[in-house]
């Protein structure tokens, strides 16, 4: 049988590259997105069915859902949607704070309470979704969009434990640096004094000490694996930087690479106090 998958944010980087892989392996994609009208290349894709969906609207999430599922089978949803809130959290506006976690995290746990019942009754499923390498590491200068992927993370485990009573499993894709929009996309607060460890992370970041760049359909590949390889596991590390991470991270322990990240963007450390 055919399989489906719903993905969120859908209309750009690795929630298109997603949608592309997923049909060219045979399945029914549900692409979901803010402005499905101005999508010009996955609507001339067969098995792809666009759907308009706002992830901060709760009311507009439980419709959508509730529409598809009175029509068709869904195997898989894929929660995709996000974007990066960077700068220094004293200049973020409540808005910004806001609007971050209604995206990237309440927008993930209403998306996947919506499916939450459709699954329970025919005891099967699987909740993807996309995390971050800053979902279990750290980086300066985008707080709440780490404290966001930390989030999902702990959500997806928490909950890994109720959905299994129903056959239902959950995973996540905690993936590095991703050559698409998403930079481009970023919102930034402000702060000229922070300048200074703005230029130290781009110097990290262009010789791939912070993060690297990988191909979006890399990552889109790590998506498919976690969808069809069924094993019982909750986080696909995806791209270099993030396995390069996840092993440092182990090894040297939290607080011991926390101190080196903040040693090689030359910041003293607010213990040191001279006597």
């Amino acid at each position: 049988m055919q399989k489906t998958i719903f993905i969120t944010g859908a209309s750009a980087g690795l929630g298109k590259a997603t949608a592309k892989l997923f049909q060219s392996k045979g399945w029914n994609v549900i692409a979901a997105m803010r402005n499905p009208a101005k999508e010009t290349e996955l609507n001339q894709l067969e098995n792809i069915n666009l759907v308009s969906l706002e992830v901060t609207n709760v009311s507009q999430i439980n419709e959508t859902v509730k529409s598809i599922i009175a029509h068709q089978n869904v195997d898989v949803v894929f929660n995709n949607a996000g974007y990066g809130l960077g700068g220094a959290l004293e200049y973020a506006t409540d808005e910004q704070i806001l609007q971050q976690i209604e995206t990237n995290l309440t927008g993930v746990i209403r998306v996947t309470k919506a499916f939450i019942p459709y699954f329970k009754q025919k005891e099967a499923g699987l909740f993807i979704t996309t995390t971050s390498v800053f979902g279990f590491s750290s980086c300066p200068l985008s707080s709440v969009y780490n404290a966001t992927k930390w989030a999902l993370e702990g959500f997806s485990e928490s909950i890994s434990y109720d959905l299994a009573l129903f056959n239902v499993g959950i995973k996540t894709v905690a993936s590095g640096g991703i050559k698409s929009n998403f930079v481009n996309a970023m919102q930034f607060a402000g702060g000229k004094e922070y300048e200074v460890l703005n230029e130290s992370m781009g110097k990290l970041i262009s010789n791939g000490q912070l993060f690297q760049f990988n191909e979006v359909e890399e990552i889109a590949e790590v998506v498919y694996k976690a969808a069809t390889d069924g094993k019982d596991q909750l986080r696909y590390l995806a791209g270099r930087d993030a396995e390069q991470t996840a092993q440092e991270r182990l090894q040297e322990g939290a607080d011991n690479f926390r101190i080196k990240l903040r040693q090689s963007l030359h910041i003293k450390s607010p213990f040191e106090r001279t006597l």
